[in-house]
C-alpha cells in the first residue's frame, strides 16, 4: 500500500529516536507487529485516540501530526456504553502498558556471557500512572529481567525479577545498575570514583562475601539503572 503521511510521519520518528516499530508497540501497550501491522498493512486505517495519544508522548511529537484529516467513513455515533476491563486481542488490558521481560539472567556473582538485551521472554503489564508517575520513566525504555546469583542479597537474590530503565546509564547518583563489566552481564552498586582521572567507576556487592573492584569507565557498558524489584520468598 501507499504510505500516507502520518505513516511517513511515523517511520522518519522511530528514526530520530533511534527505535523501533517493536519497541514503540510495547510502548503503546499492543502486541510488538502492531505498528507494522498499521503502517504497512493498513490495520488499523488510522489510530485510535489512545493510541495517537501514547504514540506522541513515545516519539516526543505533537499528536496533531499522527492525525489523520480524513477518516473512514463509519457508523452514525452511538451514544458510548460503560464496558468492563479487558483485554484486547493482542494487546493490554485497558489503562495498563507491557514491559517486555527479556530472556537473559542478571548474574549478581561470577557472571553471565550475555552482552546486550535481545529475545522477549515474557511482558509484564503495569498500569499507565504507575509507569509514568511513580517510575518517572518512559515504556520504551524499561526492560524487565531475572537475577541469577547471591552477591546482592540480602536486597536482590537469585530469581528475583529487576525492572531497569535503559535510559539511566550515567552513575550519578550512585545506584544499582546493570552493567556489562568486560566479563558478563552484572547487577551491581555503581557508583563513580571522585577526582578520577581518566574516570573509574567503584563496582560493589551488597554480600561481604564479594570484593569491591574498579574498571575505567571507559570499560563498563551500563544497561540500565534498577528501579523495581520483585522478590522470591
Amino acid at each position: 500500500m501507499d504510505l500516507d503521511p502520518v505513516r511517513l510521519k511515523v517511520l522518519k520518528l522511530l528514526d530520530v529516536r533511534r527505535t523501533d516499530m517493536k519497541n514503540a508497540s510495547l510502548a503503546l501497550g499492543r502486541n510488538p507487529a502492531y505498528l507494522h501491522q498499521f503502517i504497512f498493512r493498513g490495520t488499523p486505517r488510522v489510530l485510535g485516540e489512545d493510541d495517537r495519544a501514547a504514540l506522541a508522548d513515545f516519539l516526543e511529537c505533537d499528536e496533531d501530526e499522527l492525525r489523520h484529516l480524513v477518516r473512514p467513513q463509519s457508523k452514525p455515533r452511538q451514544k458510548p456504553q460503560p464496558k468492563p476491563r479487558s483485554m484486547p486481542a493482542g494487546g493490554s488490558p485497558d489503562g495498563y502498558i507491557g514491559i517486555p521481560e527479556i530472556d537473559v539472567r542478571a548474574a549478581a556473582g561470577a557472571g553471565a556471557l550475555h552482552d546486550g538485551l535481545e529475545e522477549t521472554k515474557d511482558v509484564w503489564y503495569f498500569s499507565d500512572p504507575v509507569i509514568r508517575h511513580e517510575f518517572r520513566a518512559r515504556p520504551g525504555d524499561l526492560r524487565i529481567i531475572t537475577i541469577d546469583g547471591d552477591s546482592m542479597e540480602p536486597m536482590l537474590g537469585s530469581g528475583d525479577r529487576i525492572m531497569i530503565d535503559t535510559s539511566k546509564r550515567v552513575p550519578v547518583p550512585p545506584g544499582v545498575f546493570v552493567i556489562w563489566d568486560g566479563m558478563g552481564l552484572v547487577a551491581k552498586r555503581v557508583e563513580h570514583a571522585p577526582n578520577s582521572d581518566p574516570p573509574v567507576v567503584i563496582i560493589k556487592s551488597v554480600n561481604p562475601d564479594y570484593e569491591t573492584y574498579e574498571r575505567d569507565a571507559e570499560e563498563v557498558r551500563v544497561i540500565g539503572r534498577v528501579i523495581w524489584a520483585a522478590k522470591r520468598f
